[in-house]
């Protein structure tokens, strides 16, 4: 196969299933290309909420530094180069198509999921990059992604909430279990959940971890970074864009790792570090939009905060759509009484997204006045333009509910080539 679409689209039809847990198959193919320690040091990020935000943040620090480095996130929103990315940059698609035909030709009768392929794939082009800095975000949970194949020298756990509970358990208890799965004995561990479940605690203690936690030997508040233990610091940061945990939780582990820049260029980039589609603010067509992939009801939760953090002068509409097996009142209830009017999307062709019933129910659920609601569902790009339409000078248009949401919006803007992102 020549182009990477081709590659992507078999890659799809290549296991039975999208998501299947437990690391001995990819492992097996990961001791066969030799990518099992893909840098010569190794930050995993497992978490609900938070996990790109903090690579994203060791990217930067780390790339400031002179330091070489491969960030691994997922799902993309637009292009799938946006998952790899060596020395701040996005991986061509010849490179990719390289690395999948390596992985290919390594994994001879072995099934694998399009995630444990792509993640690989990854290893591959780090290990051929030789990067200095692997920085690995889990996809789902910890413990038997496929990123876990890869001993970490420093674990980051930066939230623990419920979500994807069919596959990793409906408490966070048990979904901390599954997220702690990341830590290795005797390695550094830096916690940026402020009420880690007991079960992290306990794993880390097990394993004897040298282990940091949020609030506790490290915080971030009113714009004061300090870390109590050693090495000792303290220093004021600008208004950070990301959650301030995510970026406490990633000075954290480089202050430890010995690789911190200096306090002033840290606040130099923190100042401009924004992740697309985390509270993104576009200007379009003389019109306001923010973007959040916020899916779960933590992320509501933080998305509100940032809401009442930045008022506008207008109203507050929001386009939402999100996915069936979502919980779809609780992602709405942190916002109810910062948006004036819900319009509820469609995402056609995702067969796991939401229907009209689905989303309305919701809203209601929420406590969501009906005449606070859209009276139709009409597909997502579609509501954007009516709903731009609607806006008047000082509103501001929120699309949140899932990545596919800010992807299909990403997408329709950028087809639509007059949009431009905002400060």
């Amino acid at each position: 196969m020549r182009d990477l679409q081709s590659w992507l689209a078999r890659l799809e039809q290549l296991h039975p299933t999208e998501i299947e847990l437990g690391l001995e198959r990819v492992s097996a193919v990961a001791r066969q290309l030799d990518v099992t320690d893909p840098a010569r040091r190794v930050i995993t990020v497992a978490g609900t909420n938070g996990k790109g935000s903090c690579v994203r943040t060791m990217e930067a620090l780390l790339r400031a530094g002179g330091h070489s480095t491969g960030a691994y996130s997922s799902p993309h929103l637009l292009d799938f180069n946006e998952r790899v990315r060596i020395d701040g940059e996005e991986v061509s698609d010849q490179q990719l198509i390289e690395a999948f035909a390596a992985v290919e030709a390594a994994r001879g009768e072995i099934s694998l999921t399009y995630f444990e392929f792509t993640t690989l794939a990854a290893f591959w082009l780090f290990k051929q990059a030789e990067v200095e800095f692997a920085l690995l975000e889990v996809g789902l949970g910890g413990r038997l992604d496929a990123v876990n194949l890869v001993d970490a020298d420093i674990a980051i756990i930066t939230s623990v909430a419920v979500d994807h509970e069919a596959w990793l358990g409906s408490d966070r208890e048990v979904i901390g279990r599954e997220k702690a799965g990341i830590l290795r004995a005797g390695k550094t561990f830096v916690c940026a959940d402020p009420h880690p479940p007991a079960s992290v605690v306990d794993i880390s203690r097990e394993l004897d971890c040298d282990s940091y936690y949020f609030g506790h030997e490290f915080t971030l508040q009113n714009q004061h970074y300090e870390l109590t233990a050693e090495p000792r610091l303290a220093f004021g940061l600008p208004t950070v864009h990301l959650p301030p945990p995510s970026v406490a939780a990633a000075i954290t582990a480089l202050a430890l790792a010995g690789e911190l820049p200096g306090a002033e260029e840290i606040c130099e980039i923190l100042e401009s570090l924004h992740m697309p589609g985390r509270c993104q603010q576009l200007r379009w067509r003389e019109r306001d939009l923010l973007l959040d992939v916020g899916h779960n009801p933590a992320a509501a939760e933080y998305l509100a905060q940032w809401l009442r953090a930045h008022p506008v002068a207008g109203r507050t509409l929001a386009l939402m759509a999100a996915m069936g097996d979502k919980d779809i009142a609780g992602l709405v209830a942190p916002l109810s009484e910062l948006v004036d009017h819900w319009y509820p999307a469609l995402l056609p062709g995702n067969e796991r997204a939401a229907d009209c019933p689905q989303l309305t129910g919701g809203l209601a659920a929420a406590g969501v006045a009906p005449e606070q609601v859209g009276a139709d569902c009409i597909p997502v790009t579609e509501r954007l333009e009516q709903v731009s339409r609607e806006l008047e000078a000082g509103d501001r248009l929120l699309v949140f509910g899932s990545f596919f949401t800010v992807a299909a919006v990403l997408g329709f803007i950028r087809d639509n080539s007059d949009g431009q992102p905002g400060s």
